[in-house]
């Protein structure tokens, strides 16, 4: 057994205060995403880690990349027939966690996942390198496959087949969802193991704010 007793970081970059925060969460969550692109030492500033709860009731969380964020939430594209797109269809409910290790800083949103109109998912599909769209198609995403010949094999008769299209079609099992926050955690690394958690609450049309211990 390997002993981790001992193995601890200080935390002592920054602070949060009363004074810096928002009316809206997705302000500050805003600002604190402007800064973390600012770091060379973070390599993808949007990865996130989504959590769903499948039907027999256990969590299970991946890395996914969040692709845009608005007032209403945050955006990500996957396969409706993934795993993670049978666990929303069951359960809406997700959390999504952002940590940004440079900075000390922590985001954990809890909130409802739906999908986005066709015509922004056909947008954003559009819009990826050609070898992407042509993958999405491809991958029967969380299902059993033989090896990873079958992939190849898949992707190059694809190749053929669409090779003289100008554009191609959008699956319907693959497109966007929207997460909804009810729910915004912000934490900030702290000396001591103070830290300071300053958390949004969405109560009917207005936000809640409330400083929790950490």
């Amino acid at each position: 057994m390997k002993d981790l007793s001992n193995k601890r970081k200080i935390y002592n970059q920054r602070y949060l205060s009363e004074s810096d925060l928002k009316d809206n969460p997705m302000e500050l969550f805003r600002d604190w995403y402007l800064l973390a692109e600012q770091s060379d030492k973070i390599s993808e500033v949007n990865a996130m880690a989504l959590s769903t709860v499948e039907d027999n009731m256990i969590p299970r969380t991946r890395r996914v990349l969040l692709k845009q964020f608005s007032w209403e939430g945050f955006i990500f594209y996957t396969n409706y027939h993934s795993r993670k797109g049978k666990a929303i269809e069951t359960n809406p409910n997700v959390c999504l966690n952002f940590y940004w290790e440079d900075l000390e800083k922590q985001i954990i949103a809890n909130g409802k996942a739906e999908k986005l109109p066709a015509n922004l998912s056909d947008g954003y599909f559009h819009s990826r390198p050609l070898g992407s769209q042509l993958g999405a198609i491809v991958s029967p995403q969380s299902e059993i496959i033989p090896n990873r010949e079958f992939l190849e094999n898949q992707l190059y008769k694809l190749e053929e087949s669409t090779k003289d299209l100008d554009e191609i079609k959008r699956p319907d099992h693959w497109g966007g969802y929207i997460v909804k926050p009810y729910q915004i955690e912000f934490w900030q690394g702290r000396p001591n193991r103070l830290h300071d958690r300053i958390v949004y609450i969405l109560q009917d049309f207005d936000w809640i704010i409330q400083r929790y211990a950490p």
